[in-house]
């Protein structure tokens, strides 16, 4: 079982149902555990600015699949919930998008997919949740905890559990 870190972003329609249904089918899909789950946060938009806030939270899951089945699974459920990649607007809005940020340690750069997320230690949004749930595990030479002290996490807002 390889142990796997996603984020979950959205900001069209109620982003929060959205991963409450998502996270099920996403672990049923892959043959997977749910081994944490960070809160939700809300966070600014990133690129492009004029568009609502995001919703944005973490998960870690053990899961059997190789790193190209997992992406597969993963943008299927993007479409199952209303993601339509060829029509959306680079860094726009959407209902849901799923990022593999890392596979156990592996590195990979293949076509579709490179592990761990190039991005991921640039953006606030992904570290705060992350940093939630796996503070201090080792992605890429460095921990969510260190790379989270060198972004600006003004308006990322943690929000109350779901009843």
């Amino acid at each position: 079982m390889a142990d796997v870190l996603i984020a979950l972003g959205g900001n069209v329609g109620d982003a929060r149902l959205t991963f409450a249904r998502a996270i099920p089918v996403i672990c049923g899909r892959t043959g997977g555990t749910l081994t944490a789950r960070s809160s939700d946060y809300r966070t600014p938009p990133w690129g492009e600015p004029d568009q609502p806030p995001f919703i944005n939270a973490c998960i870690s899951l053990e899961t059997p699949l190789p790193p190209r089945d997992l992406l597969g699974v993963l943008q299927e459920v993007e479409r199952e919930f209303g993601r339509d990649r060829p029509t959306e607007t680079h860094w726009g809005p959407r209902t849901l998008d799923l990022d593999i940020l890392a596979y156990d340690d592996q590195r990979i750069d293949m076509p579709g997919l490179t592990i761990p997320h190039p991005r991921l230690f640039e953006r606030a949004f992904v570290l705060v949740p992350l940093a939630e749930i796996a503070p201090d595990r080792v992605i890429g030479g460095q921990t969510p905890r260190q790379a989270l002290a060198k972004v600006v996490t003004a308006g990322i807002t943690r929000l109350p559990s779901l009843p």
